[in-house]
């Protein structure tokens, strides 16, 4: 079986809002958002500048190369240079971020951090007197459950239900749930991968992580550093005290003023301007505070003297925040509208690699980032990818689809097809267009003889065509019988690459993949995936 690849048009595939299509195809009205444009053009502008400071770079390092003996990881070679020559002025991150889903979660995961991997790889070859090291940020302060709880795995979803994971609690930041309440989940898991040897490599991976680590941060970490460690890959977690108190000034700024509130109610009127919808919308303080298992935001009381935990009965007045801030960093959490601020502060990064919608969110931050005077990051979408499997080929042909025609609704799709087959016996168009003429000559005679007979006649003509209607729609669903089989491959082919509507990538997990082709799997990715390329992927099998 050989592998092809291809690719298909991001503009003409449904699904990518039009804020996303304008800024990868450069839309001039988008540029005063953002900084340079992901092209080596951009890149080397920035370079030039000196965008960063040296402020953090040891600090940074050492928290690093700390949280891996924590986790009791010993980094592979090209990782530890990477750690290292984080203290080195000439070196700058490339930076992804995402959830902790379970097990990864979705395919697109791989493919974000993959982009990440070889732009920093393409950077270093294209900028030898620079040091590019790729990074990926886990957002292990998150408190979204449902969101991260599930897989999707050869059309089966495996959820990991609430009550086992957090019980009762409302809000926990999910770094810090314990992995051990996953033992039944991993059980029908591995029934499901079964017994190659592929399948066996993989269940080595989740045992190591799901069972012998303490908590999803931990497990995440390890199960993303056996998979992609080996190319230089540096994960850091974000929720270290020592990053929180580099970063406790400007937190104190968000408590005391509503200036980032204000920068990005600026980016958010610049985009509306343009047509486009708000994407995040800022808060006047746009942290959360995490103690012990709580993450709760924090608002203003109405004479804005009290600082209240949102959903508790906490509360500080301004100089106890103060004071538990400069205490407990570490309990103070950025949003999403922070947490870029955050990142850009504590790390000498010159890119991130971010999906449609972290893209837009980004083109609302520049005001913000301007104000507090840290450098905009370049912001390069991470790679599309399709999986073509060689059944799914052979009926795209049959049918006669592209990945960028099958991206429509599936009613659109069948009703198409059952145009191109129908027969002339089932099409009643001729008669409409007859019994039309006739009733033109009828209503015109009632008509001129009384004209109080013309509506009747009119109406005897709806009731006509009506019935020819719905003879036809008899006549179309007896053809669909007939070509009951062709419609339901029609079906299966569209949920294999577009289920639920949307891009497999968003939807299945990557272990299917791996099961087929093993550690080929992410050669494929490595040695294909592009990241100044601005279409989808496609991989074909073919026998």
């Amino acid at each position: 079986m050989t592998m092809n690849k291809s690719f298909a048009d991001l503009e003409s595939i449904n699904g990518f809002s039009s804020i996303f299509k304008a800024y990868v195809s450069g839309d001039e009205k988008l540029k005063r958002l953002y900084g340079q444009e992901p092209s080596s053009e951009g890149f080397r502008n920035l370079l030039h500048s000196k965008p960063f400071s040296d402020s953090n770079r040891e600090l940074l390092a050492d928290v690093i190369q700390q949280q891996y003996q924590r986790a009791g990881i010993v980094p592979g070679t090209k990782t530890a240079e990477n750690i290292n020559v984080l203290k080195q002025q000439n070196t700058y991150t490339v930076c992804t971020g995402h959830q902790l889903c379970l097990f990864t979660g979705p395919l697109y995961f791989i493919y974000k951090i993959i982009t990440t991997i070889n732009l920093a790889e393409n950077l270093r070859k294209a900028h030898p007197d620079f040091n590019f090291v790729p990074v990926y940020w886990m957002a292990s302060e998150d408190h979204d459950f449902e969101e991260i709880n599930h897989i999707e795995i050869f059309g089966k979803k495996l959820v990991w239900e609430k009550e086992l994971a957090v019980g009762s609690i409302a809000s926990m930041p999910v770094g810090k749930i314990k992995t051990s309440s996953l033992e039944a989940l991993l059980g029908e898991l591995d029934q499901i991968l079964g017994d190659s040897e592929q399948a066996k490599f993989l269940k080595t991976l989740l045992k190591e992580a799901y069972q012998k680590k303490g908590t999803l941060s931990e497990a995440t970490r390890h199960f993303t550093h056996q998979l992609l460690g080996e190319f230089g890959l540096v994960i850091l977690d974000p929720s270290d005290t020592r990053l929180k108190t580099a970063f406790a000034s400007l937190m104190m700024s968000e408590l005391e003023h509503t200036g980032n509130f204000e920068q990005v109610n600026k980016g958010i009127e610049s985009l509306e301007k343009l047509g486009y919808p708000s994407q995040v919308n800022p808060r006047e303080i746009n942290l959360f505070y995490m103690k012990d298992e709580l993450r709760s935001r924090i608002e203003f009381s109405e004479d804005r003297s009290i600082y209240h935990i949102l959903n508790t009965e906490i509360s500080f007045t301004k100089e106890q925040i103060k004071k538990e801030l400069n205490d407990h960093p570490e309990r103070f959490s950025p949003n999403v509208v922070l947490r870029p601020l955050y990142q850009q502060f504590i790390m000498p990064n010159i890119a991130y690699v971010g999906g449609p919608g972290e893209i837009a969110y980004w083109l609302e931050y520049k005001s913000m980032f301007q104000k507090n005077n840290i450098q905009f990051p370049i912001l390069v979408p991470r790679n599309f990818v399709m999986w073509v499997d060689s059944v799914s080929w052979l009926r795209m042909e049959k049918f006669g689809l592209t990945v960028e025609t099958l991206s429509r609704n599936l009613s659109d799709l069948e009703k198409d097809y059952m145009q191109n087959v129908r027969s002339d016996g089932s099409r009643l168009d001729e008669e409409a267009e007859h019994i039309q003429s006739v009733f033109a000559s009828v209503i015109l005679k009632a008509g001129a003889v009384d004209s109080t007979l013309k509506a009747p006649a009119e109406v005897e003509l709806q009731k006509v065509q009506n019935g020819l209607k719905n003879i036809e729609a008899k006549m179309l669903k007896a053809e669909k019988q007939k070509q009951e089989t062709a419609l339901n491959q029609l079906n299966v082919l569209k949920k294999k690459l577009y289920p639920g509507d949307i891009l497999q990538e968003r939807v299945e997990n990557f272990m299917p993949y791996y099961l087929k082709q093993g550690n080929h799997f992410i050669d494929i990715l490595k040695e294909n995936l592009d990241p100044f390329e601005r279409r989808v992927i496609v991989f074909t099998e073919k026998d």
